[in-house]
């Protein structure tokens, strides 16, 4: 192996059990894969030539490496599972595979029935699992069958079907595995105590059930059915097994979403864990960077409104390691003990993983890397001749056309140039007009650019459709830069890109690294100009709400409004009252001034 990246992100990986995920240069998933020690199983993909071709083929694409610790074999089994069908990764060939892993269900109907399935319905029925195998599940029915004896049939058992006596009892009621519920001999409540019986079991609530057998188990015994004693024995081994069995979490924690942090100078490392019917279907970690001393607190609540966000996450119950705030219908688990606490246990553990694995990596990577390979996309995907190293977008703030303004924004290397952000006041346009506002600060900018020889951006974005594009192009015309700068326009609606003389827009994918920063740029534009707008009407309403009083300068007045919040409290004040604030010279003038225009 002579990729020294691949050989930090193997060195980084734990010896324990788990899940590993490979990833080509695009970052594009190529194969899902189990393992019972992480680093000896992705080790050897690396150390020897393949019997195959096509895993020789997969080796040579593999540019990251990614994992996902969990505590058991049988664990990695069921989510190397759940990963496989939710990524579909392309070396995969279970892909291919209708098989997949069992669950039981309750179904929604009448006098339910229990049973096993591999598809899961959306019809409000009951899905317990998956399990690792069919065994477990044939045992689980053949323990609830004999304990709790529900129909097996298909019938529809309203009750207008019964009382029409449509249905005749089967052999499955004639030999005890049935109480005949089609012909009415059960009750459909008697019916659902013992179907809320087995949902508790299937949930891990063994408690009332085991006591209830085990007394059953002990009558019998004491009456000398040791036959059938040692058959309910026999059921409740069954059942205090499947209480312990291996899951990945405890199937009395479901639906829920796990949440940790670890934190060093410089960064943070969130990871999150979602769960559903029994066990983790989606594992993340981010990176944040730290840019003032943020709480972990702080981080973490930030972190999970923006997870639950983009991953549509929308569990009611959150397990974290401490108090956060994120919404006051949203649970939040602090565990100590149990099940949860094992399961926080867990995330710390990948969020823990994640950061050596980063630290280790920083050391040999070019950190360059990332922004080179974004440059060449945006180049590729704007068809432009060069790199856009240096990108500026324009954007117009006129609301109720009041104060029109207008900001420019400076991204280098596909990150804010802040301290090159720049304000404009429009002063040759009268009133509200939008293109022409354009065609000025366009102007303003790159004629002052080109007089102090000034280094010109590689691209020009435009926020607005094709009539702001127009505009703005007057203006680079009129400075004789066409072609020599890339100017495209984007509209706000279906984020289309105009380019000059092209009567259809580029569409982008809506997940492309380069429309992204294109966003980024448009929003940081939009902020921007709009907090200078804001500022500016505040200060507009601030001055008109101040009246000249001769002998009276503009800063005393706005310490004067500052103290008493308003011109009319300012009228209603004593000549006492304004002294305290400006001294008694100035505010004689003052109480003169308004008794004099009072009269």
């Amino acid at each position: 192996m002579q990729n020294p990246s691949l050989e930090l992100q193997i060195q980084s990986l734990p010896d324990g059990p788990g899940v590993y995920q490979y990833y080509d240069k695009e970052d594009k998933i190529l194969y899902v894969g189990k393992a019972k020690n992480l680093k000896k199983r992705v080790s050897s993909y690396f150390n020897k030539i393949h019997d195959t071709a096509k895993t020789n083929v997969l080796v040579k694409k593999i540019v990251t490496i990614k994992h996902i610790v969990v505590p058991t074999e049988s664990d990695a089994l069921l989510l190397e599972n759940n990963l496989i069908k939710k990524l579909q990764p392309r070396y995969n060939v279970l892909l291919r595979d209708d098989k997949s892993y069992p669950w039981l269900c309750i179904k929604k109907e009448p006098f339910s029935r229990v049973f096993s399935t591999r598809r899961l319905v959306k019809d409000g029925s009951e899905y317990f699992g998956p399990y690792t195998s069919f065994k477990t599940v044939f045992t689980i029915l053949d323990m609830i069958k004999e304990l709790y004896p529900l129909r097996t049939c298909t019938f529809d058992l309203n009750q207008k079907n019964i009382d029409n006596h449509k249905f005749k009892v089967c052999l499955e009621y004639h030999i005890g595995n049935c109480k005949g519920p089609c012909e009415g001999f059960e009750s459909i409540e008697n019916y659902q105590k013992e179907v809320d019986a087995i949902r508790e079991i299937l949930k891990g609530n063994f408690k009332e059930s085991l006591k209830n057998f085990k007394k059953k188990m002990n009558e019998l015994a004491l009456n000398l059915h040791f036959e059938e004693a040692q058959k309910i024995k026999e059921k409740i081994e069954v059942l205090e097994n499947y209480q312990s069995r291996s899951t990945i979490v405890s199937p009395k924690v479901t639906n829920v979403e796990v949440f940790s942090i670890v934190s060093d100078e410089g960064a943070a490392y969130v990871n999150f864990l979602q769960i559903a019917h029994g066990s983790i279907v989606r594992s993340h970690t981010m990176e944040i960077k730290k840019k003032l001393d943020e709480s972990d607190e702080e981080l973490l609540s930030l972190a999970i409104v923006e997870l639950r966000e983009r991953f549509n996450l929308l569990s009611k119950e959150i397990i974290v390691p401490f108090e956060v705030e994120v919404g006051e219908h949203i649970k939040v688990t602090i565990p100590q003990l149990g099940d949860k606490k094992q399961l926080l246990d867990l995330s710390i553990r990948n969020s823990k993983f994640y950061r050596i694995e980063q630290l280790k990596q920083i050391q040999i990577i070019d950190p360059d890397r990332h922004t080179n390979r974004i440059m060449a996309q945006m180049q590729k995907d704007l068809r432009l001749q060069v790199e856009p190293r240096h990108i500026e977008c324009f954007d117009n703030s006129n609301i109720q056309g009041t104060n029109p303004v207008a900001a420019c924004v400076v991204f280098k290397d596909g990150k804010p140039s802040k301290k090159e952000y720049r304000h404009f006041n429009i002063k040759s346009v009268e009133g509200p007009n939008d293109f022409a506002s354009m065609e000025e600060v366009v102007y303003r900018r790159y004629k002052r650019m080109l007089d102090e020889n000034q280094p010109l951006p590689q691209l020009i974005i435009i926020d607005g459709g094709k009539g702001q594009l127009s505009s703005a192009l007057k203006s680079i015309d009129a400075l004789d830069l066409r072609g020599k700068i890339a100017i495209v326009g984007i509209a706000k609606r279906l984020e289309e890109l105009f380019y000059p003389g092209d009567t259809a827009p580029l569409y982008l994918d809506k997940k492309s690294e380069t429309l992204k920063v294109i966003q980024y740029l448009r929003n940081e534009a939009h902020r921007f100009g709009i907090t200078f707008h804001r500022d500016k009407r505040s200060q507009t309403a601030l001055n008109s709400s101040i009246e000249t009083i001769p002998g009276i300068g503009e800063k005393t007045m706005l310490t004067l409004i500052q103290h008493f919040k308003s011109v009319k409290r300012l009228k209603l004040a004593t000549e006492n009252e304004i002294s305290a604030v400006v001294g008694v010279s100035k505010a004689k003038k003052i109480t003169d001034f308004y008794k004099t225009s009072n009269q």
